[in-house]
């Protein structure tokens, strides 16, 4: 009983990779019974799966035309076996193959002229990581005011590492005025900026962070620290215009604000 438990724990793990690797839930679920058992008959598909015998033969359907089952004829019931799981590495070679010979087209795509002004809305964690790969893709000089250091926030532990290696291999210099509450304690994220920063007075305190790159104007209308993964949001307004209105005020308050004991400790 205990065994039967354990391959059936294995079986789900191999089952959630088959559906990264492409194929639907119903259709890992049985490929990966019929590697199993070797061969199988749709009653029995059902009955090891608790699949409707109407949603197996969709599946079954689907599994042929990817060349994954085979399909076995008999007099009585047909069966079905599953074929040898180096084919789901030729799969994703093909896919692979497709993606090289249409990214060309994609890139352009992505690259064309937009319009002057653009307004984009990023929600959650997966708009967390859309915002920092801009920062990536658009490769500017990044500019940050109101922030407390929300790149080092537990819910990107990630994907910032990988993030912060690629800000460094682009050279791109990223500036920072952070809320003032930072000054009450040695914030790690002071390492990874090393002077490039300043803190904003104390009778400042903004409910939001501004970040400019590029033509972008991102808001950060909730600190991460303080919102829920489902209240964190980004709004993006892409206005080349406005962005260098914004880098103009982000210099002003710069050299108006002079560097912290924090900053110089790093100088």
């Amino acid at each position: 009983m205990v065994a039967s438990s354990a391959k059936k724990g294995m079986m789900a793990s191999y089952t959630k990779v088959l559906q990264r690797l492409g194929l639907a839930p119903n259709e890992a679920k049985i490929y990966e019974l019929l590697l199993e058992k070797s061969e199988c008959s749709t009653a029995q598909i059902s009955e090891y799966t608790g699949i409707h015998r109407r949603n197996i033969y969709d599946s079954l359907t689907r599994l042929t035309e990817k060349g994954l089952v085979f399909e076995i004829l008999q007099s009585r019931e047909n069966r079905y076996q599953a074929v040898d799981p180096n084919k789901l590495s030729e799969l994703v070679q093909e896919k692979q193959a497709l993606l090289a010979r249409i990214l060309p087209d994609l890139s352009a795509l992505q690259n064309a002229p937009t319009p002057e002004q653009e307004v984009l809305l990023y929600r959650g964690l997966d708009g967390w990581r859309m915002y920092m790969h801009d920062i990536l893709r658009i490769g500017a000089d990044f500019y940050s005011v109101g922030s407390r250091g929300i790149w080092l926030d537990k819910r990107a532990q990630h994907f910032f590492p990988r993030f912060i290696r690629e800000i460094q291999r682009k050279r791109l210099r990223h500036l920072h005025l952070f809320d003032s509450s930072l000054r009450e304690r040695t914030h790690p994220i002071f390492e990874h900026v090393g002077t490039d920063f300043r803190l904003l007075p104390d009778d400042i305190a903004l409910p939001c962070s501004v970040d400019i790159f590029g033509p972008r104007v991102c808001i950060v209308s909730s600190r991460a620290e303080e919102a829920s993964n489902e209240d964190l949001s980004f709004t993006v307004i892409e206005n080349a215009h406005l962005a260098e209105a914004f880098r103009t005020w982000f210099r002003f308050l710069w050299e108006h604000l002079p560097p912290t004991a924090e900053a110089r400790h790093y100088a």
